[in-house]
């Protein structure tokens, strides 16, 4: 395949081991689980899990979180500051929580999954990620088979009373603006691949849960 942006006189170039190759010397195949749902639904704890079950059957599996994604590629502008970055350069790549920066939040590491992917790695992504055009334009830029949408699903009430971080509270006393599921809005996916319901099942079910879909499908094997 090759692909050349005239503007930047750049060209894609393709390496010499095809898919086919790389999935059978893998013995997987390349996918990211994107999980999506409420702050305190569940996805960082099942995504740990999942990566664990996968790494002690023997795939190579990694999870990208959305806090630690936060800490370097999409660190905000004030952290860059401080690093010494220039303050215009800070501030024009530093990524804040305005809906524009949670998009590119969201399409940056819509990159890099990608990039696991094609490395034929089972990556799993744990992004709150509440827009649907969003993790749409995600699904957009992969292979077909390669995005696997998982809806950690919990209703707001469950995911306020657990409020591991102590967000919800802050919220609702207005010392966080644009808070999903309080005063900005969380679209649930429309047609998932996996629905994991973490009032009704626990982080270890859950997990099972999404590793029997991935053996269902054939990503655990070649």
């Amino acid at each position: 395949m090759s692909r050349t942006n005239a503007t930047t006189n750049i060209t894609w170039h393709d390496g010499a081991v095809s898919p086919q190759e790389r999935q059978s010397l893998l013995g997987q195949k390349g996918v990211t689980v994107w999980m999506t749902g409420l702050s305190g639904s569940g996805k960082s704890t099942i995504g740990s899990i999942v990566e664990q079950m996968l790494l002690h059957a023997g795939k190579n599996a990694y999870r990208l979180d959305g806090d630690n994604v936060r800490f370097g590629l999409n660190t905000d502008p004030k952290s860059l500051i401080a690093k010494g970055y220039p303050e215009a350069a800070a501030k024009r790549f530093g990524l804040a929580f305005s809906a524009e920066d949670r998009a590119e939040n969201i399409r940056r590491i819509g990159e890099v999954a990608k990039l696991f992917t094609d490395a034929g790695v089972i990556a799993i992504t744990s992004f709150i990620s509440p827009y649907r055009k969003d993790r749409d334009a995600v699904r957009a830029n992969f292979q077909p088979g390669g995005f696997v949408e998982c809806y950690v699903k919990a209703d707001l009430a469950t995911a306020e009373r657990r409020d591991p971080k102590g967000l919800y509270k802050k919220a609702r006393a207005g010392e966080i603006k644009g808070f999903t599921g309080i005063d900005d809005p969380y679209e649930a996916p429309e047609k998932p691949e996996i629905v994991v319901d973490t009032d009704r099942s626990s982080p270890e079910e859950s997990a099972r849960q999404i590793v029997a879909y991935l053996e269902q499908q054939g990503y655990l094997r070649t």
